[in-house]
Order: structure tokens, then C-alpha cells, then sequence
């Protein structure tokens, strides 16, 4: 497997400075070297981050807020981008923590009934790098082959490019493994959420009537998570990323969620682990999705990895192991729970049908389950939204 910090040790080779065309305003370098120029969009300025790929072909807007993509330079795999503008409704937070991203086509104007603001100045707005005209299918391959690599993007209209200067940015940022950066997303403080999920012509909703508490510890929570948890029936609490297990269960929950999030899922759980490892104790319900997933199987005693490519698209296929049931899922994830590394008692529920790769865990003899990808969508089809009510079923059942 190719290591992508691998370049960082050796001299910096000669860049290609012949090879920039005219008119340029933006650069992606890699630490390897390559470049790819291209035209800016969104915020002027630098971004720094791992340099992935993202195969959905609709759902951008909310690609783009998914927290866990902290940390990283989305390359959109699909050509035209921007072209049903943005709104205020599709987004997973309000703050972006993507660095920036890359896109084959220039930002076209919206042509879609829902859209209230043009792309690039959306992007703009929330201070996100962007170039535009990039060869991504090239590019695209270059992280499968390859693995994903460190990138420094520039937007300068005035076109002071300096590529040598930029190389050693990219070569000098750590990477993601080892990087904890739940602590940047989580929120302030203890919150409480009752919307529920989007209805064509109502918009989104209100649980006026919840039957359960759910707990949910937060990670880098997409907000459709905490719609869906709405939406089957619960009153959701969430909690900052290293709130206690005294201060959780001095809530009262009658379940708990462990969620989505950007980073090493080793790094933080050296807070984490610990305070899902009080909780199990307390044999409440558990689910766990994502980042939240790779802690829980931390927190039973098992080890993640750094994926050579990792799954971030609409279109990933899921096989549940009890019914052989297959689901298109939504993913976003470079980690992975390693497989040989479950103990006894922790089960394999899912598995990826594109590399084998564990997909969903859960615990016998305890309501605990949690699955890598992303059930909530948002985008993506929602092949997998009874998950939830797999949950409100396992808490009904132990209240």
C-alpha cells in the first residue's frame, strides 16, 4: 500500500513551472509534487488537507457541511457542480469544516426552484477554497492508485502562485491518522434538538410528542441524524464530544448515540473510549454510526485502521449479514474497524459488497449495534433508514 506522507522525507524535486497555463488563478499541489492548475472560486487564500473523493452525483450542499470532512480537500467526481445553487434547508451544519474543494466544470448559474443563493458565493461566504477545471477523473485516480494525499490549494486572482512555497505546506501537514478532530466540530455546549426530517411542500417538522430521551454524544453530528431520531419518536439531548458518563446519564436517557465525526477514531477516544466503555456498563441501548461505530468497537475492545481508500458516496452497496440483504448506503469514512480484531461476543452485521470491509457490528446478549456507514443520508438513498426504528425498538424494549 502506497504511503501518502511518504514524499516528506525526501528533497524537493523541481516543480513544473512551464507547465502552468495562462490565466491561471488556482493550484492543488500535492506532496509528490504534482500539480494541477486551474481557475479559483469561493474564498481567496490557502487550504491545507488530506485530498479525497466524493462519487455522488447529487447532494453537494450537504456534502459539503458533513463535518466529517474536517480536515480534508473534496474532489467531486461528478463534472457539473453548482448548477441547483444552495439553499438554507440542505445543510448538516452551520459552520463548514471541509478545507475546500475541487471541481472539472466552472460553477454554473442555479436552475432549480429550492435554490436561494449561487454556489460560489455560498462557498464564498463560508470562506471554503475552491478551483474549478481540473482534470478530476485524472486526479481521481491518482488517490484510488495511490492513496489519499496531502494537498496544498490556493485561489489568488492576482495569480502570485508560489507552487515551491505551497509543496512544503503539503508536505509539512501531519495527516489525519493520529489527529483528533472531534474537538473542532463538537458543539459548546448541551443543546437540545426536536425537528424532524424534510417533507416536499411542508419543509421540516416539529416532535411535539416524543416517547423516548435519547442522549446523543456528539461527534461532528449531521443534523439529519438528529432529524431522524426526532422523527421516530424521541426527544434528543446532545452533548459535546468529552462530556462525562455522570453528566450523560444524569440526563436520564433512555437510550444513547454515538455519532458521525471527522479524525482518528484512536485519537479521541483516548476521552471517548473510556466514557462508552462507563456507559456499555450501564446496559442502556446504544447506537453508534460512523466515527461513532469505530469507538464503540474501540470501546468493546477492538482496533481501527487507516483505509488506503476510503468510501465517500451515495452509491455504496451493503450486504446485512442475517437477511443477505443488500443496501445502497451513503458513506463517508477513512477508517475502518479491523475485522480480526472483534472479541468474542461482537458480531459482524454488514459488509461492504466493493472491498469486504467491515460495515456493522453489534454486541450479543446486549442492545448494542452500530454500522460504518450512514443511514440518515444526505444526501443519498435511504435504503437504510429503518436502522432508526431498529433503535426505538431496542429502546422500548429495555425501558
Amino acid at each position: 500500500m502506497a504511503d501518502p506522507h511518504a514524499t516528506a522525507a525526501r528533497p524537493v524535486a523541481p516543480l513544473p513551472e512551464d507547465s502552468r497555463p495562462p490565466g491561471a488563478t488556482a493550484a492543488l499541489v500535492l506532496a509528490d509534487g504534482t500539480i494541477f492548475w486551474g481557475r479559483g472560486a469561493g474564498a481567496q487564500g490557502v487550504a491545507i488537507g488530506e485530498v479525497c473523493f466524493n462519487t455522488s452525483i447529487t447532494g453537494y450542499q450537504e456534502i459539503l457541511t458533513d463535518p466529517s470532512y474536517a480536515g480534508q480537500i473534496i474532489t467531486f467526481t461528478f463534472p457539473h457542480i453548482g448548477n441547483v445553487g444552495t439553499n438554507p434547508e440542505d445543510v448538516e451544519t452551520i459552520t463548514p469544516a471541509v478545507r475546500g474543494c475541487v471541481l472539472q466544470a466552472e460553477i454554473t448559474e442555479p436552475a432549480n426552484w429550492r435554490a436561494s443563493r449561487h454556489l460560489n458565493d455560498w462557498l464564498e461566504g463560508n470562506n471554503l477554497v475552491t478551483i474549478t477545471g481540473v482534470d478530476t477523473r485524472k486526479l481521481t485516480r491518482r488517490i484510488r492508485d495511490g492513496g489519499a494525499p496531502i494537498g496544498a490549494l490556493i485561489h489568488d486572482p492576482s495569480q502570485s502562485i508560489d507552487t515551491r512555497a505551497l509543496l512544503e505546506m503539503a508536505r509539512a501537514w501531519p495527516g489525519l491518522e493520529g489527529m483528533d478532530l472531534a474537538r473542532e466540530v463538537t458543539c459548546g455546549q448541551t443543546y437540545s434538538w426536536d425537528e424532524t426530517t424534510w417533507v416536499l411542500g411542508e419543509g421540516y417538522g416539529l416532535q411535539q410528542d416524543p416517547k423516548y430521551h435519547v442522549v446523543a454524544m456528539d461527534f461532528g453530528a449531521k443534523r439529519n441524524i438528529l432529524r431522524c431520531l426526532a422523527a421516530a419518536g424521541c426527544r434528543v439531548t446532545v452533548v459535546p464530544a468529552s462530556t462525562s458518563a455522570e453528566e450523560i446519564l444524569a440526563h436520564k436517557p433512555d437510550g444513547i448515540f454515538l455519532s458521525n465525526g471527522p479524525g482518528d477514531p484512536a485519537a479521541t477516544g483516548d476521552y471517548a473510549v473510556p466514557v462508552i466503555r462507563q456507559l456499555l456498563d450501564t446496559g442502556k441501548p446504544m447506537f453508534g454510526i460512523c466515527l461513532g461505530h469505530q469507538m464503540l468497537a474501540l470501546a468493546l475492545g477492538a482496533t481501527t485502521s487507516k483505509m488506503h481508500l476510503g468510501h465517500r458516496g451515495a452509491n455504496q452497496p451493503v450486504q446485512d449479514l442475517a437477511s443477505g440483504r443488500v443496501e445502497i448506503t451513503s458513506q463517508n469514512h477513512g477508517f475502518v474497524v479491523d475485522r480480526e480484531s472483534l472479541p468474542e461476543g461482537v458480531v459482524e452485521t454488514h459488509k461492504s459488497l466493493f472491498d469486504g470491509s467491515l460495515e456493522g457490528i453489534r454486541v450479543e446478549g446486549k442492545p448494542v449495534f452500530s454500522v460504518q456507514y450512514h443511514p440518515e443520508a444526505s444526501p443519498g438513498p435511504q435504503d437504510s433508514h429503518y436502522l432508526f426504528q431498529q433503535f426505538i425498538e431496542l429502546i422500548a424494549a429495555h425501558r
